[in-house]
Order: structure tokens, then C-alpha cells, then sequence
């Protein structure tokens, strides 16, 4: 049996499905409709996700079934906040903002971005005491 308590570089797709309580299924979906979401493929094909994947589909996990988003809702959030600058172990007032909101959206944006940071490492905190 696999010890999954060790941080792995690569995840195989039912592996990340299992840790993100997502169907594989969705999973390949969700590749479709988030350009963002762009897994590896290895030698013979399968998807490789990496831990910056997996934080990206619990954000849009997030997204959708938390905060009940389209897709194309979910989408515009993603684009105003690229993946590569909101990730867990960064404050919200360290995030590029897109410069054409006013003083109001950005301080409801960081606060918003906050409560999502939280949440995902709560999620995170769960995941680990299940490992």
C-alpha cells in the first residue's frame, strides 16, 4: 500500500480525484473549459498533476460548488487572479489586483480572496489528517 502521507512531485489522476473529491471524469472536463488547468502527460499519456494542479482544482472546485459560479463566472475570477500569483502562502495585499478597479473592489477582491486562501487551507488541513 502506498504511504500518501509523502509529498509526491507528480500525482496520477485518480490519485488527485481521491485528495480533491473530484470525478475523474470532471477532472478532464474541467481541462476543457480552464486553459489554466493544463496537466502533464507522461510517456504513455496519463495526465501528471503537480501540487500547484491540485490547488488549482480546489480553487475552482471552489469556485463552482461552493460559491455556485458558472463556469464562465468562474473563468473572469481566475483570469483578474492568475494561478500563478494566488497561492496559499501568499497574503492577499502581496496579489497583483487588475488596475482598473476602484479603491472599494480591490479592498472587497482581498477580502474575498482571504476567506478563499482560508478556506482552501482548511481544506488542505483536512486532507492531511486523512493521510
Amino acid at each position: 500500500m502506498k504511504n500518501l502521507s509523502i509529498k509526491k512531485l507528480y500525482y496520477s489522476i485518480s490519485e488527485v480525484s481521491k485528495i480533491t473529491e473530484v470525478e475523474q471524469y470532471v477532472l478532464r472536463y474541467w481541462e476543457t473549459e480552464f486553459e489554466e488547468l493544463n496537466p502533464q502527460k507522461n510517456r504513455a499519456g496519463n495526465r501528471i498533476y503537480t501540487n500547484k494542479d491540485i490547488q488549482l482544482i480546489l480553487q475552482i472546485k471552489n469556485l463552482l460548488r461552493e460559491k455556485k459560479y458558472t463556469i464562465e463566472g468562474a473563468k473572469k475570477i481566475l483570469e483578474n487572479y492568475p494561478s500563478d500569483l494566488v497561492t496559499i502562502n501568499e497574503e492577499p495585499e502581496n496579489q497583483i489586483v487588475n488596475s482598473n478597479q476602484n479603491s472599494n473592489e480591490v479592498k472587497r477582491d482581498k477580502s474575498s480572496i482571504k476567506k478563499d486562501l482560508e478556506e482552501v487551507k482548511n481544506v488542505l488541513e483536512f486532507l492531511l489528517t486523512k493521510l
